[in-house]
C-alpha cells in the first residue's frame, strides 16, 4: 500500500465469522457438504405479504429515488404500532424512532455520537463482538463487566459499579442475551435503569431476540419507568421476521437521543430503498399466529440440537431464548477452538466457539437453530 493503515484498521481484526465462513465456502467449492450451525442466519422466509409489498412498491416509479434520512413516515408509524402491540410501549413515530440499516449500524452511530477518544464503555464479558470492536475503533476505553454464570448470566452490578470512572459514559446491555440465551426480566431492566440514573450513564439495550422462543410475553427496556431519560433501545427485523439480509433495524429513544444520532447518521449514509421500508412496514403487521408458527419450527429443532450437544458430551440449560443454544464443553474436550476446527475439517459441520463472544466463553460453544431439523439430525449422525 502507498500509505500505512490508520491505527483503528491496524488494531482491529477481521470479524471471526468473515474469516471462518470463507473457509466454509472453500470447502463447499471443493465439493464438501458443509452443515452450517454457526451463524444466526434465518433460513425461513419472510411472510408472503411482506414479499408482495416489496414487489408492489418496487413497481412504482417514485420508489427509486433518495428517501428521507429518518426513513419513511409509514415505516416509523409501523414501528410505533409494533412497539405498542408487542411491548405495550408508546412511541412518537415522528420524534422517538430512527430507522437504521440493521441494528449493527446503530452500534456504530451511537458510539460515534456519544463517545470521545478515551471515554469509558462497559460491555458484557460475553456478548456481541461489535460492542467491543466498535468502541475500540473509535478510541474508547472498553471495560468488560462480569456476568454471573451460576446466577442466570445476569450482570454483577456491584462489580460493575467498581468499574466506573469519571469518563465512563455508556453501557451495552443485551437481553434475551446472546450468546447464553438468558431471558429478559422486568427486574433486570428496572435494576439497569436505576443503575443508569444513579451513575449518569447512557444505557444502550440491544433487543433483537425478544420474539424468538420467548417463554413469556416479550418486554422492552423502554417499558420501565424512567428508561427514556437514560436509555436507547435497538431492535431489528433480522431474526424476528426472517429478514436478516434486508438490513432493517431501528433505534427507539427520547427525541434528544434520536436527533443527536441522526446528526451523525445523516453524514454517513442516506435513506434506505423505499420498497424495503414499505415491505418492512408490512412485515411489522405480521399476526401473533405468524410468530407462533415460526417459533414452532424452531421448537421442533431443539430436540435435534440437544441430541447434537449430547453427542459432544456438552451440558446446557433448557430455559434459553433466542436463535442459539449455549453449551459447556466436557472436561475431556481439549478446547473449543480445536473442537470447532476438527468438526469442520473432518465432519464438515460448523459451529461457533464461545471465546469469540468474550474470554468467559472459552469452554463453551454456540449452536444455531437456523438449519432444518433434518440437516441437524444429519450433523448428529456425522459426529456419532
Amino acid at each position: 500500500m502507498i500509505i500505512p493503515l490508520a491505527h483503528r484498521a491496524d488494531q482491529t481484526q477481521e470479524y471471526y465469522f468473515s474469516v471462518k465462513l470463507a473457509e466454509v465456502r472453500r470447502l463447499q467449492a471443493a465439493g464438501h457438504d458443509v452443515i452450517n450451525l454457526g451463524i444466526g442466519n434465518p433460513d425461513l422466509m419472510p411472510s408472503a405479504n411482506t414479499v408482495d409489498a416489496l414487489i408492489k412498491s418496487a413497481q412504482q416509479p417514485a420508489s427509486h429515488g433518495y428517501q428521507p434520512y429518518k426513513g419513511t413516515p409509514g415505516l416509523r408509524q409501523a414501528i410505533a404500532q409494533f412497539y405498542a402491540h408487542t411491548y405495550g410501549v408508546p412511541l412518537d413515530a415522528d420524534t422517538e424512532i430512527l430507522p437504521l440499516i440493521g441494528s449493527k449500524e446503530g452500534i456504530t452511530h451511537i458510539s460515534l455520537t456519544f463517545l470521545n477518544d478515551g471515554d469509558g464503555v462497559l460491555v458484557p464479558e460475553l456478548g456481541y463482538p461489535a460492542y467491543r470492536a466498535v468502541s475500540r475503533m473509535i478510541g474508547a476505553y472498553v471495560r468488560e463487566y462480569p456476568l454471573l454464570e451460576y446466577g442466570g448470566w445476569q450482570p454483577d452490578w456491584e462489580v460493575m459499579a467498581d468499574l466506573l470512572t469519571d469518563t465512563t459514559k455508556l453501557i451495552w446491555l443485551n437481553y434475551p442475551h446472546m450468546p447464553t440465551g438468558a431471558p429478559a426480566t422486568r427486574a433486570l431492566f428496572e435494576r439497569a435503569v436505576r443503575f443508569a440514573h444513579d451513575h449518569r450513564i447512557l444505557l444502550c439495550h440491544d433487543n433483537p431476540y425478544s420474539l424468538i422462543l420467548n417463554k413469556k410475553p416479550p418486554i422492552s427496556l423502554l417499558s420501565v419507568d424512567g428508561a427514556k431519560e437514560v436509555g436507547i433501545e435497538l431492535n431489528s427485523l433480522s431474526k424476528s421476521h426472517n429478514m436478516a439480509g434486508w438490513r432493517i433495524g431501528w433505534m427507539a429513544a427520547a427525541k434528544a437521543y434520536v436527533d443527536a444520532v441522526l446528526t451523525i447518521k445523516s453524514n454517513v449514509d442516506s435513506g434506505q430503498f423505499k420498497p424495503l421500508m414499505d415491505a418492512a412496514a408490512e412485515a411489522l403487521t405480521n399476526s401473533d399466529d405468524w410468530h407462533r408458527e415460526r417459533n414452532a419450527v424452531y421448537q421442533g429443532r431443539l430436540d435435534a440440537v440437544h441430541a447434537f450437544l449430547d453427542a459432544l458430551n456438552c451440558t446446557y440449560t433448557t430455559d434459553q431464548e433466542g436463535l442459539f443454544i449455549w453449551a459447556k464443553l466436557s472436561d475431556s474436550t481439549e478446547s473449543a477452538e480445536k473442537l470447532v476446527d476438527d468438526l469442520l475439517l473432518t465432519k464438515h459441520v460448523f459451529i461457533a466457539p464461545g471465546f469469540i463472544f468474550g474470554p468467559k466463553g472459552d469452554r463453551y460453544i454456540r449452536v444455531s437453530l437456523c438449519m432444518p431439523k433434518e440437516r441437524i439430525e444429519e450433523a448428529v449422525k456425522r459426529i456419532k
